[in-house]
């Protein structure tokens, strides 16, 4: 074969090559379509109002103090457990105790009305503390949001909210203080101060399938 003849069909076959490569890349038909997606986390958001449940002085053995306060969820995600926290620093005035402030310093209630529904009117009362020290509380953490007595507010229809507290939602709490009369000497506490600490710490429900 010449060398023309050769060159000849070296050519047609690179054109033919080009012309199947070129079918290939175009030779179908294609569509797109894009999806945007969003994952957006809620929040959680607890309030204590007032934030200062009880400020008091001059108080003397035998002394009761009753306050008022809410726990509002202002967060977008219900809350399951609301942990209550204590602790506390005594101000020793005169230097002389021989005994812990907070053990003549009782809770005689933390009671949240909001869980006790109609029970008010039987005395069932749903108290997340009752009858302890704030001694004895330091090593306490109950749940502020709990409904202790659900069961029988089921059971009679009492009413009252299931435990936890849904986004948006308040509970209305109510707590009374005691400074023990022990009938003992207790002038050691003569212008001594405790100052408490209540630390509420909010956890959200579990997950679920969205």
């Amino acid at each position: 074969m010449s060398v023309k003849k050769k060159l000849g069909l070296g050519i047609a076959a690179a054109a033919l090559g080009i012309s199947l490569v070129g079918g290939g890349t175009f030779a179908y038909f294609s569509d797109t379509e894009v999806s945007n997606n969003t994952f957006a986390a809620g929040t959680l958001d607890l309030a204590v109002n007032p934030s200062v449940v009880i400020d008091v002085d001059n108080l003397k053995p035998g002394d009761v103090m009753v306050r008022e306060f809410a726990l509002e969820n202002n967060g977008s995600l219900d809350i399951s457990t609301i942990d209550l926290a204590t602790a506390y620093n005594v101000v020793d005035a005169n230097g002389d105790n021989t005994d812990d402030f907070g053990k003549h310093i009782k809770v005689l209630f933390l009671e949240n009305a909001d869980k006790t529904g109609d029970g008010w009117v039987i005395g069932d009362y749903n108290d997340i503390i009752s009858e302890t020290t704030l001694y004895d509380l330091q090593n306490m953490t109950p749940d502020a949001v709990e409904n202790l007595n659900h069961w029988i507010t089921e059971l009679l229809g009492l009413g009252g909210e299931d435990s936890g507290l849904a986004a948006g939602a308040t509970d209305s709490m109510y707590v009374a203080f005691e400074f023990v009369d022990n009938e003992k000497d207790q002038n050691e506490f003569q212008g001594d101060a405790l100052e408490l600490e209540w630390t509420f710490t909010a956890h959200q429900t579990e997950g679920e399938e969205r």
